[in-house]
């Protein structure tokens, strides 16, 4: 058990796989199916979300048809705010045994009830989303899905972190997306230039190993390798290369892909005390499977001033196809603050 506790749930899975091999009774591929997150798609998904959106799209078609009875089948038009909720109640007690209108009524409840927000507007944000019948406004991201996404963020990447301020979110198409905006980002801001230093943990998901030597980038490379004896932490000394100030920016999965092993929180103070000493570092933390790690912290959480976040729902709702990710930055950022110099 000991060799065990050793091993990243990736090689887990090999060896449970393996074992099951020697028993006539689980050793049919249909029987040693295990819910697998990582490299690559999902083998699972979150079944009773699904139900419920497709509710929900039943629901906002009926409010479209509303606007426009009057018309031909085959039109209609925007739902309508005044008394949605009333609406949706009606809606809900129809279908009160169709799978996914409960898990819809309780996310009604949560958002008006827990989150102190308005129902209606709630209602209203999700029936003209899940239509596509209207630009989104803001841009950025939907005003009430901005609170709510960064309520269940702060509930899975900050936890019972002493966070203060607030962050600001920005709606992206997935993970991988979410990489390319930000080098972009910060390529065209001048936040990095060509022949500039950046640090990547390794081992690393493999754009972050691409992106910098293409040649918009042209980034020259430190690693900071994590120790397989070390149950695949950073040591102290891979940490301090950070104090090099020609290191403009630092990337890292955590956890870590492919290990699979999030950073422990010696790791996470030092690199804390290194960025107090160098508050100029930028910090890009790519927290896609934090959700499958107990009592996760991220750095976004511990370093908010210099650290962007990366979340994508793809792994842990089983929705790569969606392609649904977020980016999040501290109101009060390292970024503004070099970009005012």
């Amino acid at each position: 058990m000991n060799k065990l506790d050793t091993l990243s749930p990736f090689e887990l899975k090999d060896i449970l796989i393996k074992t099951a091999g020697g028993n006539l009774a689980v050793s049919r591929p249909e029987n040693r199916a295990m819910l697998n997150a990582g490299r690559g798609n999902p083998n699972f998904l979150a079944s009773i979300a699904r139900h419920g959106f497709f509710q929900l799209g039943l629901f906002a078609m009926r409010e479209s048809e509303r606007s426009f009875a009057y018309l031909s089948e085959g039109i209609g038009g925007f739902p309508k705010r005044e008394r949605i909720e009333e609406r949706f109640e009606l809606f809900a007690r129809e279908n009160r045994s169709v799978d996914g209108i409960a898990f819809l009524r309780g996310a009604v409840s949560y958002v008006r009830d827990q989150l102190g927000l308005d129902a209606s507007e709630f209602l209203y944000e999700l029936c003209e989303g899940v239509l596509g019948c209207n630009y989104p406004v803001p841009d950025r991201m939907l005003s009430l899905s901005e609170k709510i996404v960064g309520h269940y963020l702060r509930n899975e990447m900050i936890g019972e972190q002493p966070y203060i301020d607030e962050f600001d979110l920005f709606a992206v198409e997935g993970g991988t997306a979410a990489m390319t905006y930000i080098f972009n980002s910060l390529r065209a801001n001048y936040l990095l230039n060509p022949g500039d230093k950046i640090a990547l943990g390794a081992p690393i998901f493999t754009p972050y190993l691409e992106i910098p030597h293409m040649s918009d980038y042209q980034l020259e490379v430190v690693d900071i390798n994590a120790d397989k004896d070390l149950n695949w932490q950073y040591s102290k000394v891979e940490l301090d290369k950070l104090l090099d100030p020609k290191i403009k920016a630092f990337f890292l999965v955590n956890p870590s892909n492919p290990p699979s092993v999030k950073l422990d929180n010696n790791s996470l103070m030092h690199i804390a005390s290194i960025v107090a000493q160098r508050p100029d570092l930028i910090i890009l933390t790519d927290d896609v499977y934090g959700t499958f790690a107990d009592k996760f912290v991220s750095l976004f959480a511990i370093c908010p001033r210099n650290t962007i976040l990366v979340y994508s729902f793809s792994k842990y709702f089983g929705a790569t196809g969606w392609r649904l990710g977020v980016i999040g930055t501290h109101r009060d950022n390292v970024l503004e603050l070099r970009l005012l110099r």
